[in-house]
């Protein structure tokens, strides 16, 4: 059985694409989508009947509080303070 023909279109330039300069930050920030992660991991677990202790990490503190839900845009605190997503750099159950 002959093979069919393939075109393979020609370079005619120089083809530079090696990266000259790599930076990275010391800072192992989580990306958000690893927080909504974390979060729902939180809320999903068989321990969380109707609260979980946690530390957050803020962009400014840390805070040791109690979730007891949340919403699209926020966490919600058995004291009934609200915690913005988005200023949320690590979460983690204690």
């Amino acid at each position: 059985m002959e093979k069919p023909k393939v075109f393979a279109n020609p370079i005619n330039k120089k083809i530079n694409n090696v990266q000259d300069l790599f930076r990275s930050s010391q800072d192992e920030k989580l990306n958000p989508l690893d927080v909504n992660k974390k979060i729902n991991e939180i809320f999903a677990s068989s321990n969380h009947v109707y609260k979980s202790r946690v530390k957050i990490t803020l962009k400014d503190k840390t805070i040791t509080t109690d979730l007891i839900g949340k919403t699209n845009l926020n966490l919600l605190t058995l004291d009934g303070g609200l915690i913005k997503i988005t200023d949320i750099l690590d979460i983690e159950r204690i």
